[in-house]
């Protein structure tokens, strides 16, 4: 039930802009519960907030990673979080969890599997929901990172679900897409396809520790000729294989020279700049499609009419073509 104690409780978008920008962290994760709201009220408020600290977004370094699942993302990101945390960085994780299709329940375990990087007063991890959204990224993880940006985050990583095509959700939104692998598994490529090692700026073989250190190097050199058969995504870098260790903190170093290398050369040429604007018309044009499906849904004709529609396609008395042509209609878009 609505009170009016509970609307008062509701801070403004004033309150919530000077909140995040002052590094609040209480008003910080209120900001972002804000964001993922559905509700239209909660919606319109945060792109209020979301205008106001613009000026405040784009400073941090966002860093996409992904791997099958048991590569060992949490681990590796714990660690990296953590030398970034202890060289003076502010470190934020959005951690996009898995959502069960059928019953929309959602593991938020990211805490405890990054346990050093949870207890740093420097480190700010957000698991969300995605909800069965592309490449299991949630749908409101763009304004996240806006919203830990302005909070005045260094380092924003985007940990993914797992590996599929749809990850080029992931690599649309970031400045450096990291691809983590097994060691031992390059004949099959691990199920990976092309189209993702294509999308990725550099390629980690992660667990190369004890006896998997020989077989991670194989399968770096292989990733490596698999690398030189597909043409890079700039002329400006080409990108590397490592091998390293999350769990023992082997090879991190050489990982995030690399990407401030990446970021350095890809500024000079101008390409991060064209990166980061041709970024911000997919933001819109994804925000674009996503309220037009909101419209679609909230629509009462297409709503009364829509389940027969269906029905008719289902049993073959409409062709789809045809009732799209009838939902647009009712939408007044035809």
């Amino acid at each position: 039930m609505v009170t009016s104690a509970t609307v008062k409780s509701q801070p403004s978008a004033d309150q919530f802009a000077e909140g995040v920008a002052a590094g609040d962290r209480a008003m910080l994760a209120r900001a972002i519960t804000l964001i993922e709201s559905t509700k239209p009220e909660h919606q319109a408020l945060a792109q209020q907030v979301l205008q106001q600290l613009l000026p405040r977004t784009g400073g941090a370094i966002r860093l996409g990673i992904t791997g099958v699942p048991g590569v060992g993302k949490s681990t590796t990101i714990d660690q990296l979080g953590m030398n970034l945390v202890e060289s003076g960085l502010k470190v934020a994780v959005l951690a996009v969890d898995p959502t069960s299709r059928r019953t929309g329940g959602s593991i938020l375990g990211d805490k405890t599997r990054m346990s050093q990087l949870s207890q740093s007063p420097n480190a700010f991890i957000r698991p969300s929901p995605s909800a069965g959204t592309l490449g299991g990224v949630a749908r409101k993880t763009r304004e996240t990172m806006a919203i830990v940006e302005a909070a005045g985050f260094d380092v924003v990583i985007v940990e993914t679900v797992g590996v599929g095509q749809s990850e080029t959700a992931v690599a649309d939104m970031v400045d450096f897409f990291l691809v983590l692998l097994l060691p031992g598994g390059g004949d099959d490529l691990q199920g990976i396809k092309k189209g993702i090692i294509e999308l990725a700026d550099m390629i980690a073989i992660n667990k190369a520790d004890g006896d998997n250190v020989m077989r991670a190097e194989r399968a770096a050199a292989e990733y490596r000729n698999a690398l030189h058969i597909l043409a890079p995504q700039s002329a400006t870098w080409s990108p590397p294989v490592l091998t390293i260790s999350g769990a023992t903190n082997v090879g991190l170093d050489k990982l995030w020279a690399k990407i401030l290398q990446h970021r350095e050369l890809m500024t000079a040429t101008g390409e991060f700049a064209q990166r980061r604007r041709e970024q911000a018309v997919g933001w819109m044009r994804d925000m674009l499609e996503a309220r037009l499906m909101d419209a679609l849904h909230s629509n009462a004709k297409v709503a009364s009419e829509l389940p027969q529609i269906e029905a008719d396609v289902r049993g073959g008395r409409l062709l789809p073509t045809l009732a799209v042509d009838r939902v647009m209609t009712l939408m007044g878009l035809a």
